[in-house]
């Protein structure tokens, strides 16, 4: 067994550790909602999210594509691999790789123990882009692919992220206005039970999509790896093993619940009705599923929580402006602070060399997620308690609701 055969296992195990994180970091997306009101019981709801996610990772193979060959440039202008990337079995590629998914997981659960729905697709990329720029410098990233604006890392992962949350947003606060201009004069009991029903189909058409968008990001991931040992050269397909790996790997992940994000989405944004949140769910949905057909790898995470926004705007209800400035401010340092993880992950592992530091990396993800997770039993969240009133200290004058202990800490 090579040496480079050794490290490509451990990307892959890295990989698809990586995608679990993602399942149980973005259940919220699709699920929170449908919690809070209680259209669904939350252990319910996470086992019916983890099937559809399983289902929708096999509907498209676009936005693994775009993280194959959106990041790193892998080719030459001629369509050639870059010698640099082969030339020692792909050992310098997947030490690269390595280094981002750890930059990406580290952020993934530091975000989820302080209960913070951050992008789990920005962290990825940041990740990626952090140890690229670490080891091939500012050239090694495929910044505007063929030179289109609309391709690379600004057209596909850039521009998403700014111009997504705000459709969405604007989506829900149309639909949600709409919906609550139809029932006017009926009774609420009734409209309640009605759209909680709407709200289980909405919630299950998001996990559908985010199975279509961000398990394909993992395949897209071990894809390149395998690109780069010579184990797979075909730039527009994915080996089917991956696809299933990845598939069951985010299923069991959404299945899991990340309590603690779902307890912030559900109850911390603002108070959400039946009818908000089939509106919310509905277009974070719609612009999901448009967004993996063009192949475009947006943050499901951005798109619902603007859809909760744009929700409680327009019923205009209370929303917590401070809890959302939380979200926004982590959503503005996910990419560098992933990115910086991802490049200390780097030179670790290049400055300790070869197998050595491709293992060095590998433990040194082991002992952060262990530290995250016990620190994490101090303040459990689960399904018990993840719909418990969003109790929170005084506030200061202009605010909303701060974040609760249970769901920081």
């Amino acid at each position: 067994m090579t040496q480079a055969t050794v490290v490509l296992a451990l990307v892959v195990v890295t990989a698809l550790a990586f995608d679990f994180t993602n399942g149980f970091h973005d259940t919220a997306n699709a699920m929170a909602t449908s919690i809070a009101t209680k259209a669904l019981r939350p252990k319910t709801a996470v086992a019916l999210s983890g099937v559809l996610n399983l289902i929708g990772a096999f509907l498209s193979v676009e936005v693994a594509l775009t993280v194959t060959n959106a990041v790193v440039k892998i080719q030459n202008s001629d369509g050639t691999p870059r010698e640099s990337l082969t030339s020692d079995g792909g050992t310098a590629l997947l030490l690269i790789i390595l280094a981002g998914l750890v930059g990406g997981i580290i952020w993934n659960l530091l975000t989820w123990l302080f209960g913070l729905p951050s992008s789990s697709s920005h962290a990825l990329f940041g990740g990626l882009v952090g140890a690229t720029i670490a080891g091939l410098g500012w050239a090694g990233v495929n910044w505007n692919g063929n030179g289109s604006k609309l391709d690379g890392v600004v057209g596909k992962v850039l521009l998403p992220a700014v111009i997504s949350p705000v459709i969405a947003g604007v989506v829900a606060a149309l639909g949600t206005w709409f919906i609550y201009k139809l029932s006017v004069g009926i009774a609420q009991r009734f409209t309640d039970q009605g759209f909680r029903w709407g709200q289980i189909g909405s919630a299950s058409l998001v996990s559908l999509a985010h199975g279509t968008n961000d398990a394909q990001k993992t395949m897209g991931v071990i894809t390149l790896a395998l690109f780069a040992t010579g184990d797979w050269t075909d730039t527009h397909n994915i080996p089917f093993w991956v696809k299933v790996s990845c598939a069951v790997a985010i299923a069991l992940g959404t299945y899991l619940g990340g309590w603690r994000i779902i307890r912030t989405l559900g109850k911390g944004l603002t108070d959400i009705a039946p009818a908000q949140g089939m509106a919310a769910q509905s277009g974070a949905a719609a612009v999901i599923l448009a967004s993996s057909h063009l192949g475009f790898a947006l943050s499901t995470t951005h798109v619902a929580t603007g859809s909760v926004l744009g929700s409680g705007v327009g019923r205009a209800a209370k929303v917590r402006w401070w809890v959302a400035g939380r979200m926004i401010g982590a959503w503005l340092v996910t990419l560098p602070a992933a990115g910086l993880i991802g490049a200390l992950m780097w030179w670790i592992g290049h400055a300790v060399g070869g197998l050595a530091g491709a293992v060095a990396v590998f433990l040194l993800l082991i002992a952060a997620s262990g530290g995250m997770w016990l620190r994490s039993r101090q303040a459990p969240v689960d399904h018990d308690n993840v719909n418990d009133d969003w109790d929170a200290p005084a506030e200061p004058a202009g605010t909303a609701n701060r974040v609760p202990a249970t769901a920081v800490s």
